[in-house]
């Protein structure tokens, strides 16, 4: 069971923290977390966390003087004056009951984060069911080549950064770029002034049980930039629309197929799947776009990037350039190397929508078949999404479907990757191990094939059976 969010907001934090010299981090090796911690350190405070598992994350903190146990133990807590969780852990967490019944300020994730950005000036936050890192490490490219020198948090590693974080080099706070999750309304705890919103669907199912409260939830994140903010909005989905019908502040409206939005693209060609267009802006050229990553729904990050851009001034010759050696982000049709001669390609896609999307773009590379190998991510979501995700592989030559990653769920929903597999169709089976995985492509895999490994659990345990 995930612990709750607090809700204090940047001022009542400021007064928890007066006073306050250690900050503790439960679950500190989380992308997120991680990021947190380090924005922390360099604001002057000391800084320590706790975490399960010893990674490439906690070894840079460690690099950077942060001491962290790799285990939960109340008495890590001694010279703690306050502490930063993530709702991932549970309530009966050893460290968060000890700082509870010591009287220590406790902040979740989500709160502390919107509290870090708002001593900034720019706060751009990059919402949406899908493509919310992508477009995140775009916004990034874009902004350290322009030179403004931002302040990032990004769900993904980002090639331009060296990780998913950045903290500004100099005194000046102007721009914060971040990654702003829906689930469990999180990003209602941010602040920013420029939102972008890419799509709006059903997702997180153990959380969201309509349209209705999914689309009222962005409609209050629109809501936090105020009447002087910006929403960035994709014209071309009708839910991000429904969900700004109240929106009172600035809107700008990015689309492919609305060719009334201010930022639209056109001229729209591929090779080997990558996209290359130029961008209107009010109908109007602004700047051309030749993507190194494949996929029309990078287009669609793209253009949502480089409104953002636009609205902090930053020229369209500087956007163009940037789009166009944009390298990707870490597990974002992230390139691994070859097995057996076929090309393999890690990607966090877990979603209907992203599935069909991403294999659409892997079709149009020019590969003689395509392979997926796919894992389920948490009960709820397959069984809420079942029949989409059994057609959302229509691009796909051979299906692998591997164990469901259970996350914090236990299987009540009557759903097995056995099932959907059979669902699929003939082109697709179940294996029930990474081994069993690695064999059947090993047998079944010759040059010219690509694969593509999708997932959001421990995906990333199929790769060292395949030498990579």
């Amino acid at each position: 069971m995930a612990t709750e969010n607090t809700h204090y907001g940047a001022k009542a934090i400021e007064e928890l923290l007066q006073g306050c010299q250690h900050i503790f981090f439960i679950g500190i090796g989380g992308i997120n977390m991680s990021a947190l911690a380090r924005i922390t350190a360099k604001r002057g405070f000391a800084v320590s966390g706790s975490d399960r598992t010893h990674t490439a994350i906690t070894d840079r903190l460690e690099a950077e003087g942060i001491h962290i146990f790799y285990s939960h133990d109340r008495r890590h807590l001694r010279g703690v004056d306050a502490v930063v969780y993530t709702v991932a852990i549970d309530p009966d967490n050893p460290e968060l009951v000890a700082a509870q019944n010591k009287g220590l300020p406790c902040i979740s994730r989500a709160d502390y984060l919107g509290y870090l950005m708002s001593a900034y000036t720019r706060r751009i936050g990059i919402s949406g069911m899908h493509g919310k890192s992508t477009c995140t490490a775009m916004c990034t490219q874009i902004f350290m080549d322009a030179g403004t020198d931002p302040t990032v948090v990004c769900g993904a590693e980002i090639a331009a950064i060296g990780g998913a974080s950045r903290v500004t080099t100099g005194e000046k706070q102007r721009y914060f770029l971040f990654e702003a999750c829906e689930y469990m309304d999180s990003f209602l705890d941010f602040v920013p002034n420029i939102a972008v919103i890419l799509n709006v669907e059903m997702d997180h199912v153990d959380y969201f049980h309509s349209m209705e409260q999914v689309r009222a939830s962005f409609a209050a994140f629109a809501a936090k930039t105020g009447s002087a903010g910006y929403v960035i909005a994709n014209a071309d989905d009708e839910n991000v629309m429904k969900s700004l019908a109240d929106y009172k502040g600035k809107l700008i409206t990015f689309g492919v197929n609305t060719r009334s939005a201010d930022f639209a693209a056109t001229a729209i060609s591929t090779k080997e799947g990558k996209p290359e267009f130029d961008i209107l802006r009010a109908g109007e050229s602004f700047c051309h776009v030749q993507l190194s990553v494949p996929g029309r729904h990078n287009i669609y990050n793209a253009l949502a990037a480089a409104a953002a851009a636009a609205v902090c001034r930053i020229s369209g010759n500087r956007i163009g350039e940037a789009l166009s050696h944009f390298a990707g982000a870490k597990r974002r049709m992230e390139y691994k190397g070859t097995f057996c001669g076929a090309d393999v390609y890690d990607d966090y896609g877990h979603h209907p929508t992203e599935i069909a999307a991403t294999l659409d773009g892997v079709r149009r590379m020019g590969y003689d078949r395509v392979f997926c190998v796919f894992q389920p991510h948490t009960y709820s979501r397959l069984a809420e999404l079942f029949h989409d995700f059994a057609g959302s592989f229509l691009d796909a030559d051979r299906i692998i479907v591997a164990d469901i990653y259970a996350a914090r769920e236990e299987n009540t929903y009557n759903v097995s990757s056995k099932l959907l597999a059979r669902t699929i169709g003939q082109h697709a089976e179940y294996i029930d191990s990474f081994e069993g995985i690695a064999d059947y492509l090993r047998r079944n895999v010759y040059e010219g094939d690509v694969i593509i490994v999708m997932g959001a659990g421990d995906t990333y345990k199929l790769f060292p059976l395949m030498g990579l």
